[in-house]
């Protein structure tokens, strides 16, 4: 599959920042555009897992959120450790926040315009689906189709991460290349949850290349901030108008099932996917299963005109 057509990462200006992106697939085929989530750069879409998705029919874009990788990175605001920002969350103290999840979704809108390509299909994953999500709301015209996978409404009342699952998300950053590469494959042990070798024995190397292309710590707590100060999507997720495909796993620790269910329960139409010993991660022997349903649904459905 190394003979699809593939487009470097180079920068992009969006909504007064520069993004970071990359594309695989033919200049003619159907965008398809991806956000990944809290913290994690592009390149956690695996190359892999792009190429099959373009070898369906699609133009993969891939990029760097606003404080991750290549992208924009933010300063200047007050730094609070996640354990401080939980604390706010459940104490009902208003976050300031340089930014939220709308920004980040004027942020696609920028690269779709940078792109010339009005609108595509859009999929989310964790608070990437967050995005994805807004991005369906506040801009139903730039949205063929969405697909939404381990991501939830933002509804207090669903079931919190499981005690490993947090303290994976609130520990301190790691101080060195190898403390980072071993936290990289402890986090990921924690959120597969089970054992997956073909992807195990990958760690290492995404590590290091996301090691490589820079951590930025800061900004990973900003948008953690941009998350718990965007609230609640629930009631107005019922003004999605797009297509809409939600994708969860059956055992993930982090953004629980139910979190899912309730994604789909609050867009008129959703279709569900429950992927059986999935937890939160895109793990190597269930691509084919993911891909097959976001092909499916892509491609076999039109958004509304506007």
């Amino acid at each position: 599959m190394n003979d699809v057509p593939h487009q470097p990462p180079q920068l992009a200006k969006a909504n007064g920042i520069e993004l970071c992106y990359e594309i695989f697939g033919a200049v003619d085929a159907e965008p398809l555009l991806l956000i990944m989530g809290l913290g994690a750069q592009m390149i956690l879409w695996d190359d892999e897992f792009c190429r099959q998705l373009a070898n369906r029919g699609f133009r993969v874009i891939r990029f760097d959120n606003r404080d991750v990788g290549h992208s924009t990175k933010f300063s200047g605001d007050k730094q609070l450790t996640m354990t401080e920002l939980f604390k706010q969350r459940v104490l009902h103290i208003p976050l300031a926040t340089p930014y939220r999840l709308q920004d980040m979704a004027n942020d696609v809108v920028g690269l779709i315009d940078a792109l010339e390509i009005g609108a595509a299909h859009i999929v989310g994953a964790s608070m990437g689906g967050m995005i994805a999500q807004e991005l369906a709301i506040l801009h139903p015209d730039r949205v063929r189709t969405l697909t939404s996978i381990m991501s939830t409404t933002g509804n207090p009342r669903l079931p919190h991460p499981t005690r490993e699952a947090a303290a994976i998300l609130m520990a301190p950053p790691p101080t060195s290349r190898e403390d980072y590469i071993a936290r990289f494959a402890q986090t990921w042990k924690v959120l597969r949850v089970g054992r997956f070798p073909q992807d195990e024995a990958k760690d290492r190397e995404r590590a290091e290349r996301t090691y490589a292309r820079g951590l930025n710590p800061a900004g990973v707590a900003r948008q953690l901030r941009a998350v718990l100060a965007s609230g609640n999507r629930r009631p107005r997720l019922r003004q999605i108008k797009a297509p809409t495909l939600v994708i969860h796993g059956s055992v993930d620790p982090l953004v629980r099932p139910e979190a899912g269910k309730d994604t789909a329960a609050a867009i008129p139409g959703a279709k569900w996917l429950l992927i059986d010993g999935m937890g939160h991660a895109l793990p190597i022997p269930m691509w084919r299963t993911i891909i097959d349903a976001i092909s499916k649904h892509a491609l076999g459905t039109r958004a509304p005109s506007s």
